[in-house]
């Protein structure tokens, strides 16, 4: 996947942070959004994030996934 792609979020996963729904858990399995960013490093040294796919469902909402809970739509 590359930046820029449409992706989709193929599992279940509770968020309590969605702005709509907030302090509640809210699943966003099925929503579709647009890949942002993939993080590979900080301040020029290589990380391993575990979920570092940053994925903007909305204009409010965006959250970090790994890449096995979305996939290409």
């Amino acid at each position: 996947m590359q930046v820029g792609a449409q992706v989709r979020v193929k599992e279940s996963v509770l968020f309590h942070h969605h702005p709509e729904h907030r302090n509640q858990p809210f699943d966003i399995k099925g929503m579709e959004g647009e890949l942002i960013q993939i993080i590979q490093d900080w301040q020029g040294r290589e990380v391993s994030a575990n979920y570092p796919y940053l994925v903007k469902f909305t204009k409010k909402f965006r959250a970090h996934l790994g890449e096995h809970e979305i996939e290409a739509v």
